[in-house]
């Protein structure tokens, strides 16, 4: 893994997603099999290393922000879109956590998104925020196929574990069904949103497969070692096939609708 400290000159980027998104790292320990985030950072960096061996720490970035806050209109910040702000090195940085306590300071609205049980750990900055939310992306309850797709996130049980506590302390919570992986997160799509029920989550959200250039090789070439009698499914369902997600969108709406689950399709 090649891990380097670097220098930002920049931390608070417009974002659709939000008013406002903080990347506090380059790269991801995660290492999910189907993140679009590695076509993306390699436009943008020299790395050649494989996705998840190699990770940008933003030494600088309490420094940055602390600096735009003081010069930019207040917004809600999205942690992250290109990155886990919570991967295992933020352990050792404390990155994300010192960005929390700014934008506390300054009263910014937050809405964090991960898949590590570390964000545990800020749940007594979190929940003092006036409007802040925290959710877990969530791409199967198999821990099987997590390890598979997701080699470096925390388990599953963990996550569910830690969003329980937020909804316990009163912090919004979310829960994101993306990628959905055919065959493997819609296997028991009514048991997850059970699971997600008895736990509490204020609404989940379900996107499909994001195919960025390259990704569908890399995706190919890891089903067929896994998984191999999925690939021509894979195909069929990638190659625009709206009837998949059509039936699966009336199987969750139906189960949402008795569980009474706020659901939100990006799809």
């Amino acid at each position: 893994m090649l891990v380097r400290e670097v220098q930002c000159r920049s931390l608070l980027s417009r974002s659709r997603l939000a008013d406002y998104c903080i990347n506090p790292y380059i790269g991801c320990q995660h290492a999910c099999i189907y993140c679009y985030a590695d076509s993306y950072t390699r436009r943008f960096t020299e790395h050649t290393e494989a996705w998840g061996e190699f990770v940008d720490v933003k030494i600088n970035a309490p420094i940055v922000l602390e600096r735009e806050v003081n010069s930019k209109p207040r917004g809600t910040v999205f942690l992250s879109s290109l990155t886990d702000p919570y991967q295992p090195l933020e352990e050792r940085y404390t990155l994300t956590r010192r960005l929390l306590e700014i934008l506390l300071r300054h009263r910014y609205p937050i809405f964090i998104q991960t898949k590590s049980a570390l964000v545990l750990r800020d749940l007594d900055l979190i929940k003092r925020f006036p409007d802040g939310e925290v959710g877990f992306t969530i791409t199967t309850l198999n821990d099987e196929h997590r390890r598979l797709f997701e080699p470096s996130s925390s388990p599953v049980e963990e996550r569910l574990r830690a969003l329980g506590k937020f909804r316990e302390s009163g912090v919004k919570t979310f829960v994101f069904l993306g990628p959905i992986l055919p065959y493997i997160s819609d296997q028991d799509v009514e048991g997850f949103l059970r699971e997600i029920s008895r736990v509490g989550a204020d609404y989940v959200y379900f996107d499909r497969l994001n195919l960025k250039p390259g990704l569908w090789l890399k995706l190919e070439s890891h089903i067929k070692n896994y998984e191999p009698h999925l690939v021509d499914e894979w195909k069929r369902i990638l190659n625009e096939n709206m009837g998949y997600y059509k039936a699966l969108k009336a199987r969750i709406s139906k189960t949402a609708g008795e569980l009474g689950l706020n659901c939100i399709f990006c799809f």
